[in-house]
């Protein structure tokens, strides 16, 4: 029988044939006889959808709904083939797939809440901790070992537009400077004051990218020019120019420093920006929206598989990270391409709650996590996990 499942039509979202084009790249099905790298990236995504967090839990979920896997091409799997197959396999095949799929997600993701048309992103990172003598090439600090997850997220749906994954020890800004954002000439980027580097900046500038940022404290500058101040809580609008040689020959250019006053909290912020068109609260705001990043990596680690890994070598790690984001774009993209009101958590609650019913999405989405229990309860076929 072909059980059209929630799980299948998940699985349906996955652009199959850049699949097999990255499959085939990077040979990862060479002279394999049974377990395909399909069947991989389909074990590891049901592992992220019903929260497991362990080979053995994976593999005996995996056993109880064997003839709802059938149809699909899959047969028994064993922890060590599933561990194999992460460990040996080039996580590189889901890092394409994931900009695929983010290619895709991108068309249905809503606009940006302000009212400019700039393309606006965060660039930030979060690190997750490791045991080091578990995971030794994961070098942090002498005793420590972490990974960082830097983001460019783009606050068109709060998507991840842009992921490197490196060791815990570099820093933000050595990533910055090394690889090639995807941002067009008229995008405004949010970030902290670690990403202040006058010579990175001015790149950013030349490129006609807008940043917006906080003051460093030590920030040498002197005021050549003024704007008229409005706006609520903007206390001064000024056009400035760094005064340490060394500085003003990374950034040649002139900046505006806003000085706003947070009504939440009485503190007075400096923001600098190489933006003269917007207004200056709007600059506030712009820097005040950075934080949603901060949401977002929340959400991931608490509600995604990236802080308890079912394997210890980099590949098998990478391979996790990958498949988790993969997720998270396609939860992005059914909720925007439904028209799903609620949030994200709800949806994946959803998802993992009914994924091998024989019901269609979009009906599914019109109930409730009590309705999808009890009609679980109610057909004999379906099995609690």
């Amino acid at each position: 029988m072909d059980f059209n499942t929630i799980f299948k039509q998940i699985l349906a979202h996955v652009p199959r044939n850049h699949f097999n084009k990255a499959v085939k790249a990077f040979g990862t099905d060479r002279y394999v006889k049974k377990f395909s790298t399909w069947n991989q990236f389909t074990a590891n995504l049901f592992a992220q959808i019903t929260g497991r967090d362990s080979l053995r839990s994976i593999t005996t979920a995996l056993g109880v709904h064997i003839n709802r896997w059938y149809h699909m091409g899959f047969s028994k799997v064993t922890r060590s083939t599933l561990a194999h197959a992460n460990k040996k396999r080039n996580y590189r095949v889901y890092e394409t797939l994931f900009y695929k799929i983010l290619q895709r997600c991108s068309d249905f993701t809503p606009k940006h809440k302000f009212k400019f048309k700039n393309p606006l992103y965060t660039l930030d990172s979060t690190t997750i901790d490791l045991c080091l003598s578990i995971f030794p090439w994961a070098t942090f600090r002498k005793r420590k070992g972490a990974i960082k997850l830097h983001y460019l997220m783009d606050h068109r749906g709060e998507i991840p537009s842009f992921i490197v994954i490196s060791e815990g020890k570099h820093s933000d800004i050595k990533i910055a400077r090394e690889v090639d954002l995807p941002l067009s000439s008229d995008s405004i980027i949010a970030i902290d004051r670690g990403y202040t580097d006058y010579r990175w900046l001015w790149r950013l500038n030349l490129k006609k990218c807008f940043f917006v940022t906080r003051t460093k404290k030590d920030m040498a500058y002197r005021v050549i020019g003024q704007q008229e101040v409005r706006g609520r809580g903007v206390l001064a609008d000024e056009t400035v120019e760094l005064t340490v040689p060394q500085s003003a020959a990374k950034y040649p250019g002139k900046m505006r420093v806003v000085t706003y006053l947070d009504e939440e909290s009485g503190k007075a912020y400096c923001f600098l920006t190489n933006n003269f068109h917007l207004a200056a609260s709007t600059i506030a705001a712009i820097y005040k929206e950075r934080w949603q990043i901060e949401t977002f990596f929340k959400w991931i680690k608490q509600n995604l598989k990236i802080k308890t890994f079912i394997g210890t070598s980099q590949n098998a790690v990478m391979t996790q990270i990958w498949i988790a984001m993969i997720y998270y774009l396609l939860l992005a993209y059914i909720k925007y391409q439904t028209k799903f009101n609620r949030s994200l958590l709800e949806l994946s609650r959803l998802l993992r709650e009914a994924l091998f019913m024989n019901l269609v999405i979009i009906d599914l989405l019109s109930l409730d996590i009590s309705d999808i229990q009890k009609a679980i309860q109610d057909n004999a076929q379906m099995e609690f996990w």
